[in-house]
């Protein structure tokens, strides 16, 4: 099962590509929840490339690896990733004239309803937008 995800961000698109993708930034946007947050991130943005965002929460309680490998990148319009479970992704970035429309799709995983992964993966893209519009 797929599940997509979206968000128009009001950005310039060149800064929409490079803060998705650096790993500086992502440390600032990467949670679903206030509680959450992305305590270290790799990117090696190519295709066979790896990625890799340690999510904790902050209490230290629980954390978690998301990892991966890229399977095909073309800059500023797509990326397409298997996780290290086997699962895979894509993320599309299509320039409109008030901004860019990122849209995540994602295979489902089994152990928590599809819907509280979509909750999950969108408050994450939610996040994403409100720290790009602060940006400016």
């Amino acid at each position: 099962m797929k599940i997509t995800v979206e968000t128009c961000i009001k950005a310039d698109p060149d800064k929409v590509w490079h803060a998705y993708n650096n790993p500086a930034d992502i440390k600032q946007w990467n949670a679903a929840q206030d509680d959450w947050h992305t305590t270290s991130s790799i990117v090696d943005l190519r295709e066979g490339g790896t990625f890799m965002s340690r999510m904790e929460a902050k209490d230290g309680s629980l954390g978690f690896d998301f990892e991966g490998t890229y399977t095909r990148v073309v800059p500023k319009k797509l990326i397409e990733y298997r996780m290290s479970d086997g699962r895979e992704a894509k993320i599309e970035f299509a320039a409109r004239p008030d901004g860019v429309l990122v849209t995540v799709s994602f295979d489902a995983e089994t152990e928590n309803p599809s819907e509280l992964q979509r909750q999950g993966w969108q408050a994450i893209l939610d996040n994403f937008g409100r720290y790009m519009e602060d940006k400016g």
